[in-house]
């Protein structure tokens, strides 16, 4: 990738703060890989970006498990643990029967679909983390012969805003939540999507500056029926 040196740099300090203020860390600096000599700049703070939203990813799951624990206990010995590792293991399983295969913003509905009998925890963050991976073009780290896609980080952005406005608004039949999230007192689950959002959208901007390619900010209200592309 090449850079237009003021201005990306600029994008990278302020992701690297996003970043710094977005994790918990040990302390310890990070050792030195050989496989980073193959890596840009840009590279290693997209690598960062992967593994801080997994983590957020993951603090959101165990989040609404807690909040909705019938959700889990509708697949009999499942476990929080395996959940995590269905949805970011490494490899990566994208197909699921009990989600009729469905994966990123096309498993999102399930979760807010009254004749769905399934764990819609499971459905959800399978379209959350799906969304994710697939705006990283599937990959979980980033050498500099690899390409990104501005556009696809700028659509699931979009569409994670459309989550959080569908947990906050979607009810079943009888008026209760699909999924039980926020309250007034506990605003925990917005913070965390805002915060995916806004590593979305950093690194859309990253990408579009260092690249030269415009992202297509087409008006998408987060009230809309149907998510963008990944």
């Amino acid at each position: 990738m090449t850079l237009k040196p003021i201005r990306t740099a600029l994008l990278l300090v302020l992701s690297a703060s996003l970043l710094l203020g977005g994790c918990t860390t040990t302390g310890k600096p990070r050792p030195f890989q050989l496989k980073n000599l193959a890596k840009s700049e840009i590279d290693m703070v997209t690598d960062l970006h992967i593994e801080t939203v997994n983590q957020l990813a993951r603090e959101l799951t165990i989040k609404l498990y807690k909040r909705n624990p019938r959700e889990l206990a509708k697949v009999p010995g499942m476990t929080v643990s395996r959940r995590l590792e269905l949805l970011l293991g490494s490899p990566r399983p994208i197909r699921h029967a009990e989600l009729n295969n469905l994966y990123a913003e096309k498993a999102i509905p399930l979760a807010f679909d009254a004749d769905f009998k399934g764990d819609r925890v499971f459905a959800l963050m399978i379209g959350i983390t799906g969304m994710l991976h697939a705006s990283y073009n599937y990959r979980d780290e980033f050498y500099m012969l690899n390409e990104i896609d501005q556009q696809k980080l700028y659509n699931s952005a979009r569409n994670l805003e459309a989550v959080a406005w569908r947990l906050n608004t979607y009810r079943q039949p009888n008026g209760t939540p699909f999924l039980l999230s926020n309250s007034p007192a506990n605003l925990s689950f917005e913070r965390l999507l805002g915060k995916l959002i806004a590593h979305q959208d950093m690194m859309a901007r990253i990408v579009s500056d260092s690249t030269n390619r415009a992202i297509n900010t087409v008006v998408h209200g987060i009230a809309s029926t149907t998510l963008l592309p990944i």
